[in-house]
């Protein structure tokens, strides 16, 4: 997410973070602290940004890396009129309160002329102590040291959009964390356009309209896209009046970014040629706790849908699971713009996972691949791709003729691998009890 966001507004990792990448503390190089403010404003994975002063492998560097920071950049934040504090943060170990005096004490030889006040400063600086990841062994002197101006934090992002609070929810509708940092790994900026062939009750449409997008959706269930049926809240038994996609973005004064939401099948497409949208951010459906079905012919049944106001017939048939990933590649790489990002979760058996089961296809990068886990032997992966080639009729189904089709059609029967998991760890307690 991070990474994404970099890319974004112009920063970069530092040369030296791939020496110790499983920190939690990164290194990075952003030219402003406008831009930094920017990127703590929308990322909901780092917690806090700061002003670098100095680091070291030990107090002695530390303090060495500080003794040849550039005056000029200390001075206005030192000042005899400012108030200050000094925090004390140390990862994997806690320190007494007389060891965390006796560090901010050994800083005395900066030039600190303002007063202290910790309930209200003007200005934080941190000492941040990395005592590695292994809570088992922890050692006595830490790893990194570092010491800063704190810049900006946030975590109010999340909490004021939790879907707990939220007008209209589905039985899957997308935490708001997540659906924060999919939007980030989109790049999503203001008057973009967004589009989620899978919209469900619109949870990803959210995070994107909040960054100034405009976002459209569609989605094969009748009564979701009208906000008719069974409601998903405990002791509701039917949906309200008002119970729908654009009710959710007024709830959060973002209606004038919600273009509409459609009824349709993803895998027909209903636009019109050409590179459409900016990022396309969806969760496809795995047939665990919503059904993976497409339009299918006359001759299968006929199902009505319960309680639609409009008698609303449809025909369904079964649409496995790669072809609704490979349907959905083949779509970004058609509709999405010349670097646009596709973004989306793809459920994984983890005992037959590899890297070469991830979908591809010629006009899009693999970006980033990241790992949710569901359970001891399920995960979903975040996958983010990049348009870098324009479509070409020839790239429609250039897909089936790659060796990367096949390895993912094993996971056409994750739903069986999915509740085998279940029935197996149920079984288990059970007899885990009787002992």
């Amino acid at each position: 997410e991070i990474t994404s966001l970099l890319s974004l507004c112009g920063g970069q990792f530092s040369g030296e973070q791939e020496i110790h990448v499983n920190s939690p503390f990164w290194i990075l190089n952003i030219p402003s602290e406008e831009m930094a403010r920017g990127l703590m404003k929308r990322t909901v994975c780092a917690k806090s940004i700061f002003e670098l002063w100095g680091h070291g492998r030990s107090a002695g560097e530390l303090y060495a890396s500080l003794k040849n920071y550039p005056m000029d950049k200390m001075l206005p934040y030192l000042q005899s009129d400012s108030t200050y504090k000094v925090h004390i943060h140390t990862f994997n170990k806690t320190l007494t309160q007389a060891q965390k005096i006796k560090k901010i004490d050994a800083l005395e030889f900066l030039p600190f002329k303002g007063k202290v006040n910790l309930k209200n400063p003007e200005h934080i600086f941190w000492i941040l102590e990395d005592y590695g990841m292994n809570p088992n062994n922890v050692p006595e002197e830490p790893f990194h040291l570092y010491f800063g101006r704190w810049v900006h934090g946030q975590r109010e992002l999340i909490e004021s959009y939790s879907v707990k609070k939220r007008h209209f929810i589905g039985n899957t509708s997308m935490d708001a964390c997540l659906s924060f940092i999919m939007a980030n790994h989109g790049r999503v900026k203001p008057n973009d356009v967004v589009y989620d062939p899978f919209v469900g009750t619109g949870g990803l449409l959210i995070s994107s309209a909040h960054f100034g997008a405009y976002v459209c959706g569609t989605d094969i269930d009748y009564n979701t896209i009208h906000g008719l049926g069974k409601a998903s809240r405990k002791n509701q038994k039917w949906r309200g009046p008002d119970e729908n996609i654009r009710a959710n973005l007024r709830q959060y004064g973002l209606e004038k970014y919600y273009l509409d939401a459609l009824v349709a099948d993803s895998s027909r497409s209903i636009w019109r040629k050409g590179m459409l949208f900016d990022a396309i951010i969806t969760d496809p459906p795995y047939g665990i706790r919503e059904a993976t079905r497409r339009t299918g012919s006359p001759k299968e049944t006929v199902k009505s849908v319960e309680r639609s106001t409009e008698n609303h017939i449809f025909v369904s048939s079964n649409y496995h699971l790669s072809d609704i990933f490979f349907d959905l590649l083949k779509f970004a790489a058609e509709y999405l713009v010349m670097g646009g990002r596709l973004v989306y979760w793809l459920p994984i058996y983890r005992p037959e996972y590899t890297e070469e089961i991830i979908p591809r296809h010629p006009c899009l990068k693999l970006i980033s691949n990241c790992e949710q886990m569901l359970s001891s032997h399920t995960s979903r992966r975040l996958i983010t791709m990049e348009k870098v080639k324009e479509f070409k009729d020839q790239d429609e189904n250039s897909y089936l003729l790659d060796g990367q089709y096949m390895p993912y059609r094993g996971h056409n029967s994750f739903r069986e691998k999915y509740f085998s998991g279940v029935t197996k760890r149920i079984a288990k307690e059970e007899k885990d009890n009787q002992k």
